[in-house]
């Protein structure tokens, strides 16, 4: 059955609901975070892994989400069960998840070429966890809620946990890192700790939505090349995503040069990096009101741009950083972080709004396929970052280390690690918003478009779900 149109006075979520699915992010926030942060320098400067494979070995186990993202939203959007269609995922997907991000880490062979091979085989295992862990929580807010406004609510829960789960994971880290003495064993335990605080958002997520309200199964179209194919011609969805990748890869390019920052350019390889990530991390946790205002009165639209630029000014400023004081530096960064705070609100509040679009179109669920693609984008775009900035690093004579801490680099490489950090991802930011100009909708749109095409759907629908659930039908 077709979901109450937007605005249509559907009623709002109980914040337990919002609370608890936001807990998630918790995972999300910590997978998304860690690799791009502490895992190209720790196969440069502690396995000993030279800069340019090491950046392959970054990036092509999350290339690989680009093929098994779809696959796990179309299995998701075929799931039935007592828990619904996504629930089940976020306990099982989750808790594999954080079994094998800790055995990314573990290094059984040391340092060495082998010690690289078993790191990219790790993160593939993990990475193909996350994709069924991250495709149906992403999928959820569509199907929990047909308000347009209340979308917008739950992502400030949902960004405001993300920016915890990043200040928890990527300040305390590689705090945990250098307690347990640096080198393999302190990345062994910093990797426990990074999969408990996974364990915890995915339990806490399937736990805070046992609660929430259940989208009635509909039909789902019957293979996924054609599901693709609706996705395709969705023209809001495929500019926002392809917005969203090339925001990804620019936002992962800053996460993977904060440590080659703080020691090249900051010289403060302790503190440096937790300073960086409290400053970028911070500020989110107080702007979201302000963001969520914004998008009230000048729309989500106008609202991700706007954000999206004051992301990319700040990282153009920081070229500058050489010659600034650090109390300088760390507030370019706050309003880094400002600008990333808005970035991922407004994009994942519409993202919710194109799944209703479509569905009001077609009257099929399948909200599943479009987070596929949405995941598999995001999260090419944030193995992208850390690709991009390792090469960046190889083309200007990066020296690696097996010593866990950085050798002495040039001054080519040093200034290939500020232009990867500031000039690269703000460019990639900045110009993706050119992307977004055939996005088109709004509220009154989606109220238009689900008055007018309920009727045509609501009705067939609403039939097969019925004969479906008489009939005890499953699908694989």
């Amino acid at each position: 059955m077709t979901a109450p149109p937007s605005g249509s006075g559907a009623p709002a979520l109980p914040r337990k609901v919002h609370a608890g699915y936001a807990l998630g992010s918790l995972a999300t926030g910590a997978f998304g975070t860690v690799p791009g942060l502490l895992l190209l320098p720790y196969l440069t400067d502690t396995l000993g892994v030279a800069a340019g494979v090491a950046a392959l070995l970054v990036l092509l186990p999350k290339a690989w989400d680009v093929l098994v993202n779809p696959v796990a939203g179309r299995i998701s959007d075929r799931t039935r069960s007592r828990w619904g269609a996504r629930r089940p995922y976020l306990l099982v997907g989750g808790l594999a998840l954080a079994v094998l991000f800790g055995s990314i880490f573990a290094a059984p062979f040391g340092a060495g070429s082998a010690a690289g091979a078993y790191v990219a085989v790790a993160f593939l295992a993990t990475a193909t966890a996350f994709a069924f862990f991250q495709v149906p929580y992403v999928a959820m807010p569509a199907e929990l809620t047909s308000d347009y406004a209340e979308r917008t609510r739950m992502m400030t829960w949902r960004i405001a946990v993300l920016a915890l789960a990043i200040l928890v994971s990527g300040a305390v880290a590689p705090l945990v890192r250098d307690a347990a003495g640096g080198g393999l064993s302190g990345h062994r335990w910093m990797g426990l700790f990074v999969a408990a605080l996974i364990a915890l958002g995915a339990v806490g997520a399937f736990l805070g939505t046992r609660s929430a309200p259940q989208q009635v199964v509909t039909e789902s179209e019957p293979s996924l090349r054609a599901q693709l194919a609706v996705a395709g011609r969705n023209r809001p969805f495929r500019a926002l995503l392809l917005c969203f990748v090339v925001q990804s890869a620019g936002v992962a390019t800053i996460l993977a040069g904060v440590q080659y920052f703080a020691d090249q350019i900051l010289r403060d390889p302790k503190t440096g990096p937790t300073l960086l990530f409290l400053c970028f991390v911070g500020p989110a946790l107080v702007v979201m009101p302000l963001w969520s205002r914004v998008g009230a009165r000048l729309g989500k639209l106008a609202g991700l741009v706007i954000a999206s630029l004051i992301l990319a000014g700040g990282g153009l400023a920081l070229v500058a950083a050489p010659l600034l004081p650090a109390a300088v530096i760390y507030l370019l960064v706050a309003l880094i972080g400002v600008g990333y705070a808005g970035q991922q609100v407004f994009a994942l509040a519409m993202l919710p709004d194109c799944i209703a679009y479509d569905t009001a179109r077609t009257g099929r669920r399948q909200a599943g396929v479009f987070t596929g693609l949405w995941t598999a984008g995001e999260t090419f775009g944030l193995a992208l970052g850390p690709g991009i900035y390792g090469l960046v690093l190889a083309l200007t004579g990066y020296v690696s280390s097996t010593t866990g801490t950085a050798a002495a680099q040039s001054d080519t490489a040093r200034l290939g690690v500020l232009l990867g950090f500031t000039i690269l991802p703000a460019l990639l930011i900045a110009l993706s918003t050119l992307l977004l100009r055939p996005y088109n909708l709004t509220e009154a749109l989606l109220l238009t478009t689900t008055t007018t095409l309920s009727a045509d759907h609501g009705v067939v629908v609403g039939i097969k779900a019925a004969n479906q659930h008489e009939e005890g039908t499953t699908s694989p």
